[in-house]
């Protein structure tokens, strides 16, 4: 078993941790908080988790992993309904497991640079979104206003429900209610 030496996040203290896997060697600050461990995202389930690294960013890492889930949006949008909710359905539960995964690594659940959920929970929110750049963009500010905002049960599911799990349930929750809000403003045009 490989050992790490590490800053300890909640206590700002130096840690050695076990990791089994790989030994991940200095740590990179991704801001003055959230450090990751240098080469982190070498692991292809952290690089998914971590939204291709758009996580990283030291400003908005959320709203940057939105962004990524924009150009989702753009490969899947237009697909037959029910492909794109087969595939939504088939992210969310790849993403209980590589949200899981990568928090036990950090050592943190739901660390701020874990962005696999906006992404999802952007897809979310796009569901029958009709074509064009004001929809999406509607849907990007639905969703995020909804995700910081955290209303209830939102903030309920981000404090009580852990795991990967957890990770993907507020922001699911997030992406149902930009989707009502979006298909109100849809029906009300």
């Amino acid at each position: 078993m490989a050992l790490h030496q590490g800053y300890d996040i909640q206590n700002g203290t130096e840690t050695v941790r076990r990791n089994s896997e790989i030994n991940y060697g200095e740590f990179v600050t991704v801001n003055k908080t959230m450090p990751i461990p240098a080469g982190f995202l070498k692991h292809p389930v952290h690089f998914l988790a971590l939204g291709f690294g758009a996580g990283c960013v030291p400003k908005l890492p959320g709203t940057v992993g939105t962004l990524v889930g924009v150009l989702f949006y753009f490969l899947l949008r237009n697909l037959d309904l029910l492909i794109y909710l087969t595939i939504v359905i088939v992210l969310f539960v790849v993403g209980i497991w590589i949200c899981g995964r990568t928090a036990r690594d950090l050592s943190m659940h739901d660390h701020q640079a874990i962005v696999w959920d906006e992404i999802v929970g952007y897809l979310v929110t796009m569901i029958m979104a009709p074509p064009g750049w004001v929809w999406v963009l509607s849907g990007f500010v639905l969703f995020r206003l909804f995700d910081i905002w955290k209303p209830w049960p939102i903030r309920w599911a981000d404090r009580r429900v852990t795991g990967g799990f957890g990770v993907m349930l507020d922001d699911v929750i997030a992406g149902i209610y930009g989707l009502i809000m979006l298909q109100i403003i849809v029906y009300l045009l």
